[in-house]
C-alpha cells in the first residue's frame, strides 16, 4: 500500500507525458533554487527562459500550461519576480485576454456559414491549382478578420467530414451510418489508391490553409494575439496598424500565394495530390443530398451569421470599439437570433480560448522575470546599436529564429516590451519604435511557419484528430512548410531591410499614417 500512493502520484503528473520528460521537468524545478543559490537570479533567469522554451517546444509531449506554469510560479516563489509585476503585466495586456475570451468564442458561432463557404468552394473548383489558391486567400482573408484558431478548426472540420464520407461509402456502407473511418478494417481494397490520392489532396488543402490563416494573420491588428499586443503597446488601432504593416506584409502575401500555385504545378515537397473521380463523386451526391434536408431555420441562421460576419469587419476597419467588446456583441447577436440562449450551449464556445488565455498569463509571468531580472537589457542594446536597416533587420532575424522553436506570442511579448522600455528612457525614438514594431510582428508571423512550434494554427493542426487520418506527421508539416518558410522569410527580410524605412517615410509625407511624436504610448501600452 505504501508503494502504490507515491507511484500514483507519479502517474498524475503531468497526465500522459512520457516518463523522460516527466523527469526532465522535475529536474528543471530541483536545480532552479540551487542555481539561484549558485549562480544568482540573472543566469538563473536565463536557465529559466531556456527551460520555458523548452516547454513550448515540446507542447507536443504536454500542452505548456502546466509544466511552463510550475516554473513560473517557482520563479515568483523565490522572489525572481513578484506577484504584483505578473498582475499588472496581465493588466496591461488585458486587451489581448478580451480578444481571446471573447473573439474566439464569438467565430466559433460562425462555424456554419464558414463551413459552408469552405465545402462550396471544395466541391465547386475542379482545377486542383485554382483551389489550392483559394483555400490559401480564403484562410488568408479570414484570417484576417477572424481568429487564425478557428479559421483553421473549420478548415480540420471539412476535411474530416468529407473523408469521413468517402471512407464510409468506400467501405460499402450508407451516408447515415455508423463506422470508425480511423481504421481500414472494413475498407474495400479497390478503392486503396484512390484513398491513398484523397489522402495527399486533404494534406495539401491543409497545409495551404494553414499557411494561409498566417498570412492573413499579421495583416491585421486582430489577426494574431501577439498583433494586438504589438498594437496596443505602439497605440496603433485596426486602420493604422494594416497601413503600417503592408510594405511587408503584402508582398509576403502575394509571394505566399504564388507559392501555392508553384507547388501545385511543380509538385514538390508532397504537393499535387488530385482529387480522384469516384471521390468527387461520392462527396458532390452527399452535398446534394444535404443541401435538399436542410430546413429553413438553418438557412435562417446562415443569414444570421452572414450579418454578424459583415458588422464585425465594419466595427474593426473603423475601430467602433475595443476588439474583445466587438467579439462580445457577436456572441450576442449570433446567438440571439439563433435561439443560442442555453448556459451549456454558450460555454461550448469558449472551450478553444480559454487554456491559451491561461497560457498568456503564464506568459506574462516569465516576461515579469525578464523585466525584473533585465534578461534582456544586453541584446537589445547590441540590437539598438545597429544603424538604420541593419537594425530593423537584426530584430526581423532573431524573431524569426526564436519564433521557429517557441511560440511566437511569447517571442513578441518579450521583444516589445524591451523596445517599449527602450522607447520610455529615450534610448530610440518614437520612428524607431515604429519600425522595429513592425519587424517584431512580422518577425514573429512569418518564419514561424516553419515548424509547428511557432503558430498555434499549425500546432492545432498537427494535434488534431485529421492528422493521422491524412497521414500529416511533424517531419510531414515541416517538410510541406519549408518552401513556404523559405519564400515568405526571404521576401519578409527584404522588405523590412530595404523598404519599410523609406516607404514609412513616404507615408508620413502623405498624411496617410498619423506621425506620433516622440513621447511614449498611451498609458494603456506600458
Amino acid at each position: 500500500m505504501n508503494n502504490i500512493l507515491p507511484q500514483a502520484f507519479a502517474q498524475n503528473f503531468l497526465g500522459h507525458a512520457p516518463n523522460w520528460y516527466k523527469f526532465v521537468i522535475i529536474g528543471f524545478l530541483l536545480a532552479n533554487p540551487l542555481l539561484l543559490l549558485t549562480f544568482g537570479s540573472f543566469v538563473t533567469g536565463w536557465i529559466l527562459i531556456l527551460e520555458f522554451i523548452f516547454t513550448l517546444a515540446m507542447a507536443l509531449k504536454s500542452y505548456p500550461l502546466q509544466p511552463g506554469g510550475l516554473l513560473a510560479i517557482e520563479a515568483v516563489a523565490f522572489g525572481m519576480a513578484t506577484p504584483a509585476t505578473v498582475y499588472h503585466e496581465a493588466l496591461n495586456n488585458f486587451q489581448v485576454i478580451l480578444l481571446l475570451i471573447f473573439m474566439v468564442a464569438g467565430i466559433y458561432f460562425m462555424k456554419e456559414l464558414l463551413l459552408f463557404t469552405f465545402t462550396k468552394i471544395l466541391l465547386g473548383v475542379r482545377s486542383k491549382t485554382f483551389l489550392s489558391f483559394l483555400f490559401c486567400f480564403a484562410a488568408a482573408f479570414l484570417s484576417a478578420f477572424l481568429d487564425a484558431l478557428t479559421v483553421t478548426a473549420v478548415i480540420i472540420a471539412v476535411s474530416t467530414g468529407f473523408y469521413s464520407i468517402y471512407h464510409k461509402v468506400a467501405s460499402g456502407k450508407k451516408y447515415d451510418d455508423d463506422h470508425d473511418s480511423t481504421t481500414d478494417e472494413v475498407f474495400h481494397e479497390e478503392h486503396r489508391e484512390n484513398l491513398d490520392q484523397f489522402r495527399g489532396f486533404l494534406r495539401n488543402l491543409l497545409m495551404h490553409g494553414a499557411v494561409g490563416t498566417a498570412l492573413g494573420g499579421v495583416c491585421t491588428l486582430v489577426g494574431e494575439p501577439q498583433n494586438l499586443l504589438i498594437g496596443d503597446k505602439a497605440s496603433w488601432q485596426f486602420a493604422e496598424f494594416f497601413v503600417r504593416m503592408s510594405p511587408v506584409t503584402m508582398p509576403v502575401l502575394a509571394v505566399g500565394l504564388l507559392t501555392s500555385i508553384l507547388l501545385e504545378k511543380i509538385r514538390w515537397f508532397d504537393y499535387g495530390y488530385q482529387l480522384p473521380d469516384p471521390v468527387r463523386e461520392i462527396l458532390w451526391s452527399f452535398d446534394v443530398e444535404q443541401t435538399k434536408k436542410r430546413k429553413k431555420v438553418e438557412t435562417a441562421r446562415l443569414i444570421v451569421q452572414a450579418v454578424a460576419g459583415v458588422w464585425l469587419m465594419i466595427a474593426l476597419a473603423f475601430h467602433l470599439a475595443e476588439v474583445g467588446i466587438i467579439g462580445l456583441s457577436v456572441i450576442v447577436l449570433i446567438t440571439a437570433f439563433n435561439g443560442i440562449i442555453e448556459e451549456h450551449n454558450l460555454g461550448e464556445a469558449f472551450h478553444e480560448a480559454l487554456p491559451f488565455t491561461a497560457l498568456l498569463v503564464v506568459f506574462f509571468a516569465i516576461v515579469a522575470v525578464i523585466q525584473e531580472q533585465n534578461l534582456f537589457g544586453g541584446i537589445i542594446q547590441y540590437g539598438l546599436s545597429l544603424d538604420g536597416a541593419h537594425q530593423i533587420g537584426m530584430f526581423y532575424i532573431a524573431n524569426g529564429l526564436l519564433s521557429m522553436i517557441s511560440d511566437n506570442v511569447f517571442v513578441a511579448t518579450v521583444y516589445i516590451n524591451e523596445v517599449l522600455r527602450a522607447l520610455m528612457s529615450g534610448a530610440i525614438s518614437r520612428d524607431q519604435f515604429d519600425m522595429l514594431a513592425v519587424a517584431i510582428n512580422t518577425g514573429t508571423n512569418i518564419p514561424s511557419v516553419a515548424t509547428p512550434n511557432g503558430q498555434a494554427a499549425f500546432l492545432f493542426l498537427l494535434t488534431s484528430g485529421v492528422a493521422p487520418l491524412v497521414r500529416l506527421s511533424y517531419g510531414r508539416m515541416v517538410w510541406m512548410a519549408l518552401p513556404y518558410t523559405i519564400t515568405m522569410s526571404i521576401v519578409g527580410y527584404v522588405c523590412v531591410y530595404y523598404f519599410l524605412d523609406s516607404v514609412t517615410a513616404t507615408y508620413y509625407a502623405n498624411d496617410l499614417i498619423s506621425h506620433h511624436s516622440a513621447n511614449a504610448p498611451s498609458s494603456t501600452g506600458h
